[in-house]
């Protein structure tokens, strides 16, 4: 469902609630995506694959102008205006590791790889508020097919561009950069894992992390790095930021459940961007049927 819910609307993290006119934030133009398909697949399809929610979608300012992205600040109203001048010309992603094929690729090489689509999906933070998102993109196996994987690969490295005079939040010592994630090699081959380079139809915007970013809609938000420029295939499970600065607090994992409490945030409830009042938080985000399987026969309140 698409969302038709005014800029103004009520936004919380935590059980804080503030009004603030979103239609004045100065941010980047996008253009829309010339090359974006319709999928094959039935919306029935779509719906029992995880790959579309029967839920409104978060407006589109909503999704514009709250962010978190600490590359450019720590102020999520802040983040649009501080990345309006974020140029991505010429960008590149290098893909290695334990992988047969390496390869840099530019983002048109990308593009070739596959056919951007539309993805609905959850996006639930660690901080207990949450978006219906409409993202473009493709999976992430189509990548790493091309590359393939050896024998020995376990793991997917994530690194965003580390460059302070373009991205001033790395001045700061408020992580160690550049930020990195990773995955389970099974996890980046998950149908649901994509590359994402756009939403609501047009191109991801700087503030969201153009060109390119990882979206796992069954973990938590901080899990989808953005403005990637390195994938590294591994055979040891990578360090990844938030775990780092503060293993006690953040997971390798990071899959959303609401019987496992964030020492900060309890995660049983969220707020949806644009809604009054909370609703209950699923396992998994909603999309158990798809993933749970890959976590058989582990505890999940012990790898967090």
């Amino acid at each position: 469902m698409k969302a038709a819910i005014a800029a103004g609307s009520v936004l919380a993290t935590g059980a804080t609630y503030r009004w603030f006119n979103r239609t004045t934030t100065p941010m980047a133009e996008t253009a829309a995506l010339s090359d974006l398909v319709s999928a094959e697949l039935t919306d029935a399809q779509r719906l029992q694959n995880g790959f579309l929610v029967d839920e409104e979608w978060t407006p589109e300012r909503s999704i514009l102008t709250y962010n978190n992205f600490y590359e450019f600040t720590t102020s999520k109203e802040g983040v649009a205006q501080a990345a309006m001048n974020f140029k991505v010309d010429g960008w590149q992603l290098q893909v290695g590791g334990l992988v047969q094929n390496p390869k840099t690729f530019s983002m048109s090489d990308l593009k070739a790889i596959s056919p951007l689509e539309e993805r609905v999906y959850r996006m639930r933070c660690v901080e207990a508020w949450s978006m219906v998102i409409p993202w473009a993109g493709f999976p992430l196996s189509r990548l790493l097919e091309v590359v393939q994987p050896t024998a020995d690969a376990k793991y997917v490295a994530f690194e965003t561009l580390h460059d302070p005079v373009r991205m001033p939040g790395q001045k700061t010592d408020v992580l160690d950069w550049p930020y990195v994630e990773g995955l389970r090699l099974d996890e980046a081959m998950n149908p649901l894992t994509l590359l994402a380079m756009g939403l609501y139809g047009k191109e991801l915007p700087p503030q969201d992390g153009a060109p390119i970013r990882l979206v796992t809609p069954w973990k938590y938000g901080f899990k989808g790095i953005k403005s990637i420029v390195k994938i590294t295939l591994t055979a040891m499970e990578p360090p990844t930021s938030w775990n780092r600065y503060a293993p006690n607090e953040y997971g390798f994992y990071a899959n959303v459940n609401p019987a496992v409490d964030h020492p900060r945030w309890s995660q049983a409830t969220e707020q949806r961007i644009g809604e009054a009042g909370r609703r209950k938080t699923l396992m998994f985000n909603g999309y158990e049927e798809q993933v749970a399987s890959m976590y058989e026969g582990m505890d999940l309140s012990v790898h967090i």
